[in-house]
């Protein structure tokens, strides 16, 4: 058996076949980017022509490297959260609006003073924040009245990908689950959510994991994928906890890439997270409880670029030295503003203590140091993360000083997986358990263990940074 994946991101695009045992066929990794388009408004959209685009490139490189061999299924991931708007024939009419476009801020104020946030988040899994469809459809709405009349229906990109390769629109409950307007306990969109957001069911997919078949002129242009069932695709974060293995009561999943996240699958029980994390489907079975930070690989790529740093491999060597909680600096890591667990979107950061001695080393260990503490923040509110076993994937894996980090300030040991692509292999896993298959789970590599007075170091500077937190929180009221 052969299937292909394909890991849909905010700035590129990757694809690759894997065998029935959820092995990667290398030579298949095709990448494609595209650019995000941002602006000091809080922006943030991709153009769908340019990732359509994108996304043929990688499908025709992988169905390349199948050679003679019939691809038997084709699984997606997507970045959650995201939508355009499309016309009765399925053509984009908006751009896509990213998970990152903040501009809808002040339409999550006003939604919010109209409901009970903590009702809301119980029925749907989510906060009623600027990242969810409530606001960014209100958004549009206000601002661009005539384009929103011409939308017929409102998609995630996946479901768009899906309907030009298809024909068909159809939306995965992993998919739905992180829009905001769906009902985990449930498994139906949610009236009430709906009503909220000004907009109808008719307007949205139909729900189902089910597969459609290729238009006949992309099976002409792909013949090995002519017989593949096309599997509707869902969010990158219930790809990656497939990708990981981690889909069992005592295992969680780490990603740490340009954000980063912790999540845990549960099976049983009423889908019900604490209040500041998500609870999201994966499919009907099985469902999602974690947290997400905004600022985590981002912080680094920022320092990169404005901080005189030494050369990659003298300052992997600098971060692997104890870390900036002796050198008295404190940072509230907010540059992009923040997700879990107290949803602070307003960008904003801060930085105490620096000296005249502060170097920028310094400076960068303080400041992804910050963004490792906010996670294990988030993990220990996350029931029976305490316990499980942690697995880890994304850019952080090239980073041996960064992992320590993790480690240290999780107090706890993370196993890395010898395959950081966990999203795009998650959708292979995808597709094949829908076949019949029974993927072995990822290859590893050696755990890597907390440092004993490094954890209570980073606990004291928790505590601190808690306090940090809760001053910037105060400053912002009016």
């Amino acid at each position: 058996m052969l299937v292909l994946a394909c890991d849909l991101g905010t700035s590129s695009t990757r694809s690759a076949l894997y065998d029935a045992h959820g092995e990667r066929t290398r030579a298949s990794t095709a990448q494609r980017t595209y650019p995000l388009q941002t602006d000091a408004l809080g922006r943030a959209e991709l153009d769908p022509r340019r990732v359509l685009r994108a996304v043929l490139q990688c499908i025709d490189a992988s169905h390349e490297a199948a050679g003679s061999r019939a691809v038997h299924a084709v699984g997606m991931s997507c970045f959650w959260h995201s939508l355009l708007g499309v016309d009765a024939q399925g053509r984009a009419v908006t751009p896509i609006v990213t998970w990152a476009d903040s501009r809808a801020t002040p339409d999550a104020t006003r939604l919010r003073s109209r409901t009970t946030e903590r009702t809301y988040h119980a029925r749907t899994g989510c906060m009623l924040r600027a990242t969810f469809w409530p606001a960014k459809l209100r958004y549009l709405r206000r601002t661009q009245p005539a384009l929103v009349g011409r939308v017929r229906r409102w998609v995630s990109p996946a479901e768009w990908l899906l309907e030009q390769f298809t024909g068909h629109g159809r939306c995965a409950h992993g998919m739905a689950t992180a829009t905001g307007l769906y009902d985990p306990a449930r498994l139906d969109w949610d009236p009430a959510s709906l009503r909220l957001a000004g907009v109808r069911a008719t307007q949205l997919n139909a729900l189902g994991d089910e597969p459609l078949a290729l238009k006949p002129a992309y099976a002409r242009r792909w013949p090995r994928l002519a017989g593949a069932g096309w599997f509707p695709g869902i969010g990158d974060g219930a790809a990656s906890n497939l990708g990981a293995g981690a889909l069992g009561q005592g295992t969680a999943a780490i990603n740490v890439g340009t954000s980063a996240a912790i999540r845990v699958v549960r099976e049983h029980g009423r889908p019900l997270a604490p209040f500041g994390l998500f609870c999201y489907r994966i499919d009907r079975r099985r469902y999602l409880i974690g947290g997400a930070i905004t600022n985590a690989g981002s912080l680094l790529a920022w320092c990169r670029a404005q901080l005189a740093l030494p050369g990659p491999r003298a300052l992997e060597m600098a971060l692997a030295r104890p870390a900036a909680a002796s050198a008295g600096l404190l940072v509230a890591p907010l540059w992009m503003g923040e997700r879990s667990p107290d949803w602070r979107m307003r960008p904003g950061g801060a930085i105490t203590g620096i000296t005249q001695s502060t170097s920028a080393v310094d400076l960068v260990q303080a400041i992804t140091t910050a963004s490792y503490q906010r996670l294990a923040l988030v993990a220990g509110m996350i029931p029976g993360s305490s316990s499980a076993r942690l697995i880890v994937g994304g850019g952080i894996l090239a980073s041996p000083a960064s992992l320590q980090r993790l480690s240290d300030c999780l107090g706890a040991a993370l196993v890395p997986t010898a395959d950081p692509e966990l999203s795009l292999r998650g959708a292979a896993v995808l597709a094949l358990e829908r076949c019949g298959a029974k993927p072995r789970p990822p290859r590893t590599l050696p755990a890597v263990r907390p440092r004993r007075g490094e954890v209570a170091a980073l606990r004291a500077q928790r505590r601190r940074l808690t306090a940090l937190d809760a001053l910037l929180a105060s400053l912002d009221q009016p």
